[in-house]
């Protein structure tokens, strides 16, 4: 039965920020401290240049969000809905629309109502470029009408008291965070114009939604049903950033931020440092979420499937065996079991992950990529690299949740100055040599693990520092977005019809780059481009091969910049990419790409590449 106190705020409390007049994506300004390193290692073989991709494809604006805002969680549905998110805009925002007077200053969730995007005309208007103060601090659209379905706080009456997007404590008493950043959506249908929406709050701590949503007959949406689902069974959650829907149909939402849990001791605090918990406020956060018991950092940091997301109490599972980094996204491909997952951070690593169970990711082995930059090439729209698997470890979220259970009950009364409870570099270097035993404190081992047998812990729980000392490439910065085609990718691989006839000949894995920077522009280890566009980005993407490998990543379209007349400075191109963060592929090989980026109103484009 639908909840009549919300059906009565459909145009109150649940917001319509349409058109003005139109009818033609990572934490807020931190990448956070980098995680456990090894040094840099000595530059692989230099390839041979690959093919190149065509770069003549168009970009179109289909959107732009308000001033201080990123575009996130770009969700589109067999349907044709387009579910994007609008986070942290400006607090000052107070421009409201005609229709119900609320302005667009906290995180909020939406849908283009009203248009088809599986059903778009070949050619479509770009939205321009705000120009008036009131069209910069609202959705400004050339297709659809951008319909708000809940912002931070929001009630929907008295069916979420606790307020959206709003995290508490794990026994629910306490209020920890008012959450303004939703970042991934995913639907789950469950009639025609009907279904659950899943939204990701990313900040520490962090947390996920769902709404039930209905659709009229005029294609506006109502929500009828709302909750925060309760992450308390797993120890709670952090910095839930982008995610997928799986093949067979339930949400995974990725655990961004890893504040360091060990870290070189003689350069950074540790996770139980009393002055770190007592200063940094997203640290003190989690204490804060987990008290009073001390929080384990090595419950942070994976991909969580919502294993049972329709039920009354959905069950959420975290699945350690796909490694602890700061996850941006994963995507699963159509065989169930080769998922692709990409690290936002400095000094990132590109992982693969391969079920030993078809549709059970509960198991299996962890790949890092190692790239071989293209021949006497550094030009970021030209620069490809081939790619090479380096195995890391296989596990099981059993044996890797003994593991971790190790390191339970550790407290800032256990802190002792340089020294560490956690894993060290010193740990994860013996690992990678193969040694017999863990090193000792002495040796600059952790006091958990000194002396005893060695294990594959470090695999799975300092996923990026073990991959770079087995020879991964340990250089990317910011690996955003991460996106297949379903039925594309499956037609393509499998030669199964799966679009209405369609022949598919070649689908691609895209993969969004925020910022073209530091490690990927040092002229050192394996990625040495050039600095032509490191601030604004751009989107790579890798051909789908037998059993969904990928050997090859090359540029599908970068950001571009222009030099100041008034300072010198060079300032990313409003009318090309500025950092993008989201990316999706169409039913038709058009992607759909969200900013990240430094403009006044970051803008939701549409890519054709001239080769889908």
């Amino acid at each position: 039965m639908k909840s009549e106190t919300i059906r009565g705020i459909k145009y109150s409390a649940i917001a319509l920020a349409v058109t003005l007049g139109m009818t033609a994506c990572s934490l807020e300004g931190d990448d956070g401290e980098d995680g456990v390193q090894g040094p840099v290692g000595e530059q692989g073989p230099v390839g041979d240049q690959g093919p190149q991709g065509d770069s003549a494809g168009t970009l179109t604006r289909i959107a732009t969000v308000p001033l201080g805002a990123e575009v996130t969680g770009i969700f589109l549905t067999d349907e044709g809905d387009l579910f994007f998110n609008v986070q942290h805009p400006s607090g000052t925002n107070a421009a409201t629309t005609s229709v119900n007077a609320m302005p667009i200053n906290t995180g909020t969730v939406g849908v283009l109502a009203g248009a088809n995007f599986n059903n778009l005309p070949v050619t479509l208007p770009n939205s321009p470029v705000p120009s008036s103060d009131e069209e910069k601090e609202l959705v400004v659209s050339a297709i659809g009408q951008y319909q708000v379905l809940g912002q931070t706080g929001d009630t929907f009456g008295t069916d979420l008291p606790e307020g959206l997007g709003h995290i508490y404590t794990l026994d629910g008493e306490e209020l920890v965070l008012e959450n303004d950043m939703p970042d991934f959506n995913g639907f789950i249908s469950t009639a025609e114009g009907e279904g659950y929406l899943f939204s990701n709050w990313e900040e520490l701590p962090g947390g996920m939604s769902r709404m039930k949503v209905e659709k009229d007959e005029f294609g506006m949406w109502e929500v009828t049903e709302a909750m925060m689902l309760d992450f308390s069974p797993v120890w709670g959650t952090a910095a839930n950033c982008f995610g997928s829907m799986s093949p067979w149909g339930t949400p995974l939402t990725s655990e961004e931020w890893v504040v360091d849990s060990a870290v070189d001791t003689t350069t950074s605090p540790s996770w139980n440092n009393p002055e770190a918990v007592s200063t940094d406020a997203r640290l003190g956060r989690m204490w804060q979420m987990t008290a009073p018991d001390a929080p384990n950092p090595y419950n942070y940091g994976y991909i969580a499937e919502v294993t049972e997301p329709l039920a009354d109490e959905p069950v959420i599972v975290k699945h350690f065996a796909m490694g602890r980094y700061e996850h941006e996204n994963s995507t699963v491909m159509p065989d169930g079991k080769t998922v692709y997952l990409s690290q936002d951070d400095t000094g990132g690593v590109l992982f693969k992950f391969v079920a030993d169970t078809a549709e059970d990711l509960s198991a299996g082995t962890l790949y890092g990529a190692k790239l071989t930059q293209d021949a006497g090439q550094n030009d970021p729209a030209t620069t490809g690299f081939a790619v090479e698997w380096v195995e890391l470890a296989s596990g099981d979220n059993l044996t890797i949740r003994a593991w971790i259970d190790e390191y339970n009950g550790i407290g800032t009364d256990d802190y002792v100055d340089g020294q560490s409870s956690y894993i060290t570099m010193a740990d994860v270097q013996a690992w990678a040599d193969g040694d017999a035993t863990y090193p000792t404190v002495e040796e600059g081992g952790s006091s958990v693990t000194a002396g005893q047998p060695m294990d594959n812990r470090v695999a799975f729980l300092e996923s990026r520092a073990a991959a770079r000392l087995k020879g991964a490439t340990a250089e990317w910065r910011k690996l955003e977005g991460i996106s297949i085609n379903q039925k594309r990718a499956k037609e393509a691989v499998e030669g199964a019809d799966t679009i209405e006839g369609e022949v598919v000949q070649n689908a691609y894995l895209y993969i969004g780059i925020a910022d073209i920077d530091n490690t990927m522009i040092d002229g050192e280890g394996d990625m040495q481009l050039s600095a032509r566009v490191k601030d604004c980005g751009g989107v790579y993407r890798a051909k789908l091969e037998e059993g969904y490998n990928i050997s090859r990543i090359e540029p599908v379209v970068m950001g571009g910049t222009y030099r100041s007349s008034l300072t010198g400075a060079e300032r990313c191109d409003v009318e090309q990419l500025s950092q993008p963060d989201n990316v999706v592929v169409m039913n038709d090989g058009r992607i759909l790409i969200g900013e990240d980026g430094f403009q006044e109103n970051n803008t939701l484009w549409m890519y054709e590449p001239a080769d889908k």
